[in-house]
């Protein structure tokens, strides 16, 4: 019988003999490419984790809408090593609205970054007492003091718009024919008309709703200003975010800023989740 013969191998643990053979300088090349290979993985993996801070966020969408409208910032956040989720409150009471939030939270099983838009914030001013919400962000969004309401902010100084409108059964619309101009100014018209023929009503109880204790008194937070925005006067967005003593930014955007101005909604949120604030809050 004869003798086994020994089969070479391409991964070596102290090098590789170099004999001037075809077989060395192959093995010599294949080694090196998997440990670039190994090398590049790595880096890749730093890249991607989140600074240290909060790692886990939650988004509340507004009036008119739903979750749906934070996919991009949501594929920012992910992509940056996030954990995120979409709540999805149904618009037709605010108990139900605060319901459906604080299920995301707990959901989530440990400290969040707490993200509202337009309406999302009346309802993140309450949900974010959770011991689990560590910090807040407001994007064109209504951050109610004690006894506020955000139909209370509106009347103090008015929106541009006059386009919404109420129906029959308790609820408010947005007319389809002012949609894009009053609300999504900057997005392209097909993003726009879709947000209108699929628009959410939101109840009368939902936008009347005055809240009693709100979480930015003890909770860092963190504002972005729409300075076009039609739907929310921009004056009363820098009163809100003043008196909450947020860290402020302000884009030049029409009210849903996070669907026009992802990138810089998506660095506002990890200014936040990274910031030692938020976590010494816990």
């Amino acid at each position: 019988m004869k003798p086994m013969q020994s089969k070479p191998s391409i991964v070596f643990a102290h090098g590789i003999p170099d004999d001037g053979s075809r077989f060395s300088k192959v093995a010599t090349f294949t080694a090196a490419l998997i440990t670039a290979t190994l090398l590049l993985g790595s880096i890749q993996t730093v890249v991607a984790a989140p600074a240290t801070g909060i790692k886990n966020v939650v988004l509340v969408h507004g009036a008119f809408a739903d979750g749906s409208g934070w996919e991009a910032v949501a594929k920012i956040l992910e992509q940056d090593g996030y954990r995120v989720s979409v709540a999805q409150p149904p618009e037709t009471s605010y108990a139900e609205d605060q319901k459906s939030t604080k299920a995301t939270i707990d959901a989530m099983g440990g400290p969040v970054v707490l993200v509202g838009h337009s309406y999302g914030g009346s309802i993140i001013s309450e949900a974010g007492n959770d011991p689990n919400v560590v910090a807040l962000v407001y994007i064109a969004a209504f951050a109610l003091d004690e006894g506020d309401s955000c139909a209370s902010i509106e009347q103090a100084l008015p929106q541009s718009s006059k386009a919404f409108k109420p129906d029959s059964n308790g609820n408010w619309w947005i007319d389809q024919a002012h949609f894009a101009a009053d609300f999504a100014a900057d997005v392209p018209p097909a993003v726009s008309h879709f947000m209108a023929i699929s628009q959410v009503p939101i109840s009368t109880d939902s936008f009347t709703h005055k809240v009693t204790n709100p979480a930015w008194k003890t909770k860092p937070t963190w504002y972005m200003v729409a300075t076009a925005d039609r739907s929310i006067n921009p004056e009363q967005e820098r009163m809100m975010a003043k008196r909450a003593h947020a860290k402020t930014v302000e884009v030049n955007a029409s009210h849903v800023a996070y669907v026009s101005h992802p990138k810089e909604t998506a660095k506002l949120i990890e200014e936040a989740a990274t910031s030692r604030r938020s976590i010494s809050s816990r």
